[in-house]
């Protein structure tokens, strides 16, 4: 099954899970976390996005490189009930480089990709020192059976000090990552909904026979030109009220947003 970016220019759209049981942050029960999600979803699905993607960033602060058996049930629950009411491609991240455990729960659920940190190098995030992910990761796929779920892997990731890698460029990276046999590569800001560099993703594309898609600041004004250069946008904060990845889609930013995307 070709995913929407293989084919054409494609947006994603991102729904941001509320703090699940045992994260500080805690509030919901399950049952109001999944009907927020669906509520979400049903949104997106009704907008015409071409795909869908969840992430438990509400569960802050993140454990590294794991995710705690409620939280794996949880996201598990969450995604069940949103490909429930979303018919196009679905994939989902589990934070902080929770990797196996993102594709148990998209194997689980039918889902078709997930974003993944980590893949290749390694970099200090906010929740530590995260180290290469892609063999084990690869190995654990082709275990479970799980080969035709596609991973977009972030290079150079946001909200990490790249310090340790600084004599590699980021194109180098895509590299590497792809060597890797990574199925996407995702180019982001430094920050939450901060733009990604025009030109970075300009060359990360020109040497990539993989799709490449832009993972933070896609806005309404730059998405343009953004899907003129790469293959798609992963889009959160800029449709959601105010703008903020905290609060509630917002179906009218949406709606601008897609327009201006040329749909």
């Amino acid at each position: 099954m070709s995913l929407p970016w293989e084919e054409r220019k494609a947006v994603v759209g991102m729904i941001h899970v509320p703090a699940l049981p045992g994260t500080p942050c805690h509030s919901l029960s399950m049952r109001e976390i999944i009907g927020q999600c669906v509520r979400e979803a049903e949104i997106y699905q009704a907008s015409g996005v071409d795909a869908l993607m969840i992430e438990n960033m509400h569960d802050r602060p993140y454990e590294k490189g794991r995710a705690a058996p409620e939280v794996t049930a949880g996201m598990t629950a969450v995604a069940m009930a949103v490909r429930e009411v979303f018919d196009r491609p679905l994939g989902l991240q589990i934070l902080a480089a929770a990797n196996q455990e993102a594709l148990a729960v998209a194997l689980a659920s039918g889902m078709e990709f997930v974003r993944v940190e980590g893949f290749v190098f390694a970099h200090v995030a906010d929740e530590g020192y995260i180290d290469s992910q892609a063999a084990a990761l690869l190995r654990y796929r082709k275990r479970i059976g799980a080969e035709e779920i596609r991973l977009l892997t972030d290079i150079k990731k946001k909200h990490s000090s790249h310090a340790i890698t600084g004599d590699l460029d980021l194109v180098e990276c895509a590299r590497a990552a792809e060597f890797f046999l990574t199925d996407g590569l995702i180019v982001t800001g430094a920050h939450t909904g901060e733009e990604a560099s025009l030109e970075e993703v300009r060359a990360v594309k020109a040497l990539s026979a993989v799709p490449v898609l832009v993972g933070s600041g896609a806005t309404a004004v730059n998405v343009e030109e953004f899907l003129r250069v790469g293959d798609g946008v992963i889009v959160g904060s800029w449709v959601k009220e105010e703008g903020l990845w905290t609060k509630p889609v917002d179906r009218g930013r949406l709606e601008r947003f897609l327009a201006a995307s040329g749909r």
